[in-house]
């Protein structure tokens, strides 16, 4: 598996450890879920910058992504797949990454620690995001 996969993965670990635990700083959250996991320094660069930028435009990201869910309030949607969904903006926000790429992804994420609805679900709006930022 390539680094950039498993700094995915470990991205997402730390966004759902900070999303079920309100009122924390994303940055501590993230460094205690790679310290007790061991993270590799690889990994750790890598989810580092996807989580910094959640962390510094989360209310943009949040935005953009209820723009593109219909009849869908952000904090009715489960919490990996809002998760995800943060992981995904960022990487498309950052623009390093080819959208289709950054969507595959999220939606392999969606599906390995959710359900194969959590897939599909992260597929369209990742992909409507991605449509309306003007990246895909």
């Amino acid at each position: 598996m390539r680094v950039e996969t498993r700094g995915r993965a470990r991205a997402l670990q730390a966004l759902y450890a900070w999303d079920v635990r309100p009122g924390q700083y994303l940055a501590k959250v993230a460094l205690r879920v790679w310290d007790d996991l061991a993270v590799s320094p690889e990994e750790r660069k890598f989810a580092g910058e996807i989580v910094g930028t959640v962390a510094v435009s989360q209310r943009e990201l949040d935005a953009g992504l209820v723009d593109v869910t219909d009849n869908w309030r952000l904090e009715r949607i489960g919490a990996i797949e809002r998760s995800v969904l943060r992981l995904g903006a960022a990487e498309l926000e950052r623009r390093e990454t080819p959208p289709r790429v950054v969507i595959q992804e999220a939606v392999r994420l969606a599906e390995r620690f959710g359900s194969a609805a959590s897939a599909r679900f992260v597929n369209g709006v990742l992909d409507a995001y991605a449509r309306r930022a003007g990246v895909l």
